[in-house]
């Protein structure tokens, strides 16, 4: 991973944060005792309120096998809270209908209004050079809402963040907490912020703060008051991806799906969104890298392959404009020139961005785009 990557830092030898968090993880955790400590925490909650724990789902890989690790080997009651961020791909629902169906569970599903996602999309755009603030933030806080509503204190998600980045490492009890939430998820702008920028900008419309709460971190003494509990599942069992795509598969007829600028063989990742390769493509633009190093570093931590491979494949996929970005463009009322000059002003040094002239276009076909740029336009 380059220099440009959030949150990494490097040793005299070059080595990244993130390499030495995994090589914490395989060399230095009991994972026997961890796994003790998530009996604990299953032990205290399980049978006393009408669910066990709330589990946030996407319908992707991570909080799929979170959802069936949960039923399946703990024997949890789980409420699924789904956030819908508005551009969901066909075959994520087909996945989630099927896993719902084998796994048994109850589900809450919430569509935040589209008028507000648009203008959160353009001014979190136009602040922080990333559209996904209404994504990131509504994912992590209205399923903490849930809890407090529902009367559910234990709330499970799936990947630790110190598998990819360095905010948190494997040493210390990472949870999904307002210190995650202000340090990671929503940009270092909070919705308060957000109600007065929205409300500069577009002028025609007034927000109310009380439109912003599905993407508002509840307070945190009504998070005591309840004694809400937020827990990663991979700090207390060891989280290996590529297993758990392949278990999902086998148990849940789960589908992976081709995604913008990522290898084939990585079929299961970020397949959610229409607009995940245009996020890419964005971070390939300030950053100068995107998903597949991304991927491809992960795979050579775990020894799955070597450098000179990874970089084929990032010089393959990396970097091209995404077949999506004529429908974002749409979205945003803007040109590709007014865009182009947005992302110049978020570009990390020492990455100098390429103009638009010098990007080589995907050619993939996403199935179902047209319909979905006649429903969100």
């Amino acid at each position: 991973m380059p220099e440009t990557a959030e949150s990494l830092s490097y040793d005299d030898k070059g080595k990244c944060s993130v390499c030495e968090q995994i090589t914490y993880k395989k060399d230095k955790i009991n994972w026997s005792d961890r796994y003790l400590e998530l009996k604990k925490i299953v032990k205290e909650h399980k049978g006393k309120y009408d669910y066990d724990c709330v589990v946030p789902f996407s319908g992707g890989k991570d909080s799929t096998f979170t959802l069936y690790y949960l039923i399946k080997n703990l024997g949890l009651k789980c409420l699924v809270v789904r956030f819908d961020h508005l551009f969901m791909r066909p075959v994520v629902e087909e996945n989630a209908i099927k896993t719902f169906k084998i796994l048994g569970a109850d589900v809450i599903k919430f569509s935040p209004n589209p008028k507000i996602v648009k203008m959160l999309m353009f001014e979190s755009l136009f602040r922080r050079g990333d559209f996904c603030w209404h994504c990131h933030t509504g994912i992590f806080a209205y399923p903490m809402w849930v809890a407090l509503n529902y009367n559910i204190p234990l709330i499970f998600w799936g990947e630790p963040g110190s598998e990819y980045s360095s905010f948190y490492g494997y040493d210390e009890v990472e949870q999904a907490d307002e210190r995650r939430f202000n340090r990671k998820i929503n940009l270092g702008i909070n919705a308060e912020d957000m109600q007065g920028m929205l409300n500069s900008r577009f002028s025609e419309t007034k927000v109310e703060l009380r439109d912003l709460k599905p993407f508002t971190f509840p307070p945190q003494e009504l998070l005591n008051q309840k004694k809400i509990k937020s827990v990663m599942l991979g700090y207390y069992i060891p989280w290996d991806v590529k297993e758990q795509v392949k278990l999902i598969k086998e148990k849940l007829d789960w589908k992976g799906d081709i995604v913008e600028g990522v290898p084939p063989e990585y079929d299961y990742e970020k397949i959610e969104c229409y607009m995940q390769g245009m996020r890419d493509y964005i971070k390939f633009l300030k950053r100068g890298f995107a998903r597949t190093a991304h991927l491809t570093s992960i795979d050579i931590r775990n020894g799955r392959i070597d450098r000179k491979t990874a970089l084929e494949l990032c010089e393959k996929f990396d970097g091209k404009k995404p077949v999506v970005l004529e429908t974002f463009l749409k979205l945003m009322k803007i040109s590709e020139d007014e865009f182009m000059d947005i992302i110049s002003k978020h570009v990390v040094e020492p990455f100098n961005m390429p103009g638009k002239e010098e990007i080589k276009s995907n050619n993939i076909v996403l199935d179902g785009l047209d319909q979905f740029e006649k429903k969100i336009i």
